[in-house]
């Protein structure tokens, strides 16, 4: 009997972890702050102990709640704010500017010159000579601006004018038509199953993806390459 009440408890903490992490926004792990860090930590910890709670699962269930509606009433005044996101997320700090490294500023981040260095290389500069200015932003990473005669050529720079590239649609995934992109590009069924036999796909089902891009050239990866 225990066992099926840990089942039942350990189902609704995944879906009350679900709830909140929606709650809360999308964020990847780059993108987190401290303070986002230290509350998936807490709130995977509660939802740990929610799903083997018998007793009294309702307390792990409201502390929960509680992190969560902190979480996002935080994230709110961090959108409205300029003042509280200075004050909770912190700001940039300028690690190396005109080639010149600024150790007070290294020192605030708690980054020594090894770390500065390897985060150099991580951007692709393995000579520090090539950096304009190095610049820490508040989720942690290092953005790097390099010195005008090392940074990568573009189309500007030789006078020329490609033409602009635009995001392919999906029109079938997993065999299943998506009529409503479908409808976007203005084309139909008709149209769809005329392109598809010109590849000789006699069905859509038989289509692992299909893109179209903005010249209503279709391109298709079926099921079976």
């Amino acid at each position: 009997m225990d066992a099926v009440k840990i089942a039942l408890s350990a189902l609704f903490s995944l879906v009350f972890m679900f709830l909140l992490t929606k709650l809360m926004g999308h964020k990847q792990v780059a993108q987190m702050s401290v303070f986002d860090y230290v509350e998936g930590i807490t709130l995977g910890s509660i939802a740990a102990e929610l799903a083997t709670e018998l007793e009294t699962p309702w307390r792990p269930a409201l502390a929960m709640a509680v992190w969560g509606l902190a979480g996002w009433l935080i994230s709110f005044l961090t959108t409205k704010s300029l003042k509280a996101r200075r004050s909770i997320n912190g700001k940039p700090e300028i690690l190396m500017e005109h080639g010149v490294i600024h150790r007070e500023a290294l020192q605030r981040a708690k980054l020594d010159l090894s770390e500065f260095l390897a985060a150099c290389r991580t951007a692709g500069y393995f000579d520090i000579g090539d950096v304009e200015t190095a610049v820490l932003e508040s989720n942690g990473t290092v953005n790097i601006l390099p010195v005008e005669g090392k940074r990568p050529l573009t189309p500007q720079d030789i006078r020329i004018q490609p033409p602009q590239s635009f995001l392919p649609t999906p029109l079938i995934m997993d065999g299943e038509v998506l009529e409503g992109n479908l409808r976007s590009l203005g084309a139909d069924l008709t149209w769809l199953r005329k392109q598809l036999d010109a590849q000789h796909i006699k069905n859509p089902q038989e289509v692992f993806l299909a893109l179209c891009d903005h010249d209503m050239a279709l391109t298709v990866y079926p099921m079976k390459a």
